[in-house]
């Protein structure tokens, strides 16, 4: 496989945030650039309220990414999908055969066909997940191959409203005339980057605490068993402060400088800045704490107690950076807590870039990366060709004139054209001609989700 180039866009309630990825030879990632814009009120839980706004930020990213491959243009993209509208459901797929025979990949994508099929008014099927395969009744964590005659799986089948992949259509294909490579579900994808194979086995929650949504992510036995996204961010915080006659953006200065998650009667409750920030703290440990027990609760509504998931809280976002949030919530929670980063699965090549900052967009990279990646950069344009100086005549030498040779022709041998039969047009697969998602097709996301039913669920990384 030769290098390619890749190109990820976050489209987040805060900010659009560009990454400009090449993948080599052996599959690894390099991560080259990556650039955001801050917007305000254009983008709500992370779905496009205002398509031209968001076209208007989303070209000055593209842009900006531009001028780091300059003379080439970037043509595609690969997008991440998240925001409040998303939600996991599980669904049984079943199927039985008249006698024992093998497993095979092909029965693997009709139970995928059907789960990707599933209808569910105003809402669109963006990934399903494996969470339990079972031949013959008995646990089959690899069922190709296997002999049976009763295949059973319990899937994870994630969702998101229809609204939101038209938008993120509109915008990136329409105004922005750009291809849509393929589409991620940014939870997950965060999940593969920043935990390890053995936190997902042993239990383990993770939280990516954004600007207008909190997403909780819960594994055990290597699988995902609960994703639920809340409507509270760390916005709501700022935005609780601006109560005291402050501007938005002097609200966030006020949190980021002086605020702080514990509570000020408290041991370890600090009060900096002085008799302001007793008035500012009171909002922030309220709404703090308020965000910290709906995680919490998340345990919970997955059918779990903390002692079943030793690996604790890997937390990721720009929300966790409150001061003392990460402190209560490990006491709230009576789980340890610790700060997801990409470690060293991926190359970072820019000393600029902050890899706990910008997670979420790499996760999409790392995703495309091993996925099958497609150049999305134009074709680089041909060398140009410098003509060479004239060179110095000699000057021409007398002729030798040599008597003409007669040539007798012979007749010539017409052979007749051999016609090739035209090849019979393979017709397209139906599930991929016709199913889309936004304007996009399913067909990598139906291929994905085979592979993933095909493959080990708890076979470690090769890392």
């Amino acid at each position: 496989m030769e290098e390619k180039t890749i190109i990820a866009l976050e489209i987040g309630s805060s900010k659009i945030k560009g990454a400009i990825g090449t993948v080599d030879l052996s599959g690894s990632l390099n991560v080259k650039a990556v650039e955001e814009e801050r917007i305000c009120d254009i983008v709500r839980y992370g779905c496009i309220r205002n398509v031209v706004e968001t076209a208007a930020a989303v070209r000055s990213v593209v842009g900006r990414l531009e001028q780091r491959v300059i003379p080439r243009k970037i043509e595609g993209v690969y997008l991440s999908i998240g925001g409040r509208s998303l939600s996991a459901a599980v669904i049984s797929v079943e199927r039985r055969l008249s006698q024992e025979a093998e497993i095979t990949r092909r029965l693997i994508e009709d139970i995928t066909d059907e789960a990707l099929a599933s209808s569910i008014p105003d809402r669109s099927v963006v990934s399903v997940v494996p969470r339990e395969l079972m031949v013959d009744g008995s646990p089959a964590p690899r069922p190709v191959g296997m002999i049976g005659s009763h295949v059973g799986a319990r899937l994870n089948l994630i969702t998101c409203r229809t609204q939101l992949l038209r938008n993120l259509s509109r915008v990136i294909e329409e105004r922005m005339g750009l291809k849509i490579m393929d589409t991620f579900v940014r939870p997950l994808a965060e999940a593969d980057l920043v935990l390890t194979p053995e936190e997902k086995r042993l239990g383990c929650v993770l939280v990516d605490f954004g600007a207008e949504t909190t997403t909780v992510a819960i594994y055990k036995n290597g699988v995902l068993v609960h994703l639920a996204t809340l409507p509270l961010g760390s916005r709501n915080i700022t935005r609780d402060i601006t109560s005291l006659n402050h501007l938005e953006e002097r609200a966030e200065e006020l949190k980021i400088q002086g605020g702080t998650a514990i509570p000020a009667g408290s041991e370890a409750g600090v009060i900096c800045g002085g008799g302001e920030y007793a008035a500012i703290n009171n909002y922030v440990c309220a709404r703090a704490g308020e965000i910290i027990l709906n995680i919490v609760k998340q345990v919970e509504y997955a059918g779990l107690t903390p002692d079943r998931l030793p690996e604790g809280i890997v937390i990721i976002g720009r929300g966790a950076r409150l001061t003392g949030f990460t402190q209560r919530l490990e006491q709230l929670s009576g789980l340890k807590v610790r700060t997801g980063a990409i470690g060293n699965k991926v190359r970072v090549l820019d000393g600029r870039i902050s890899g706990a900052d910008a997670v979420d967009v790499i996760s999409i990279l790392s995703e495309a990366a091993k996925a099958g990646p497609r150049e999305c950069l134009s074709p680089a344009p041909a060398p140009v060709v410098t003509p060479d100086p004239p060179r110095q005549v000699e000057p021409e030498k007398p002729k030798v004139v040599t008597p003409p040779v007669q040539v007798v022709e012979r007749p010539k041998v017409v052979t007749p054209p051999v016609v090739t039969p035209p090849k019979p047009l393979t017709p397209e697969p139906e599930a991929e001609k016709t199913r889309k998602k936004g304007g996009w097709s399913l067909g990598d996301l139906r291929r994905r989700v085979a592979n993933l039913l095909s493959e080990n669920l708890y076979e470690d990384d090769d890392e």
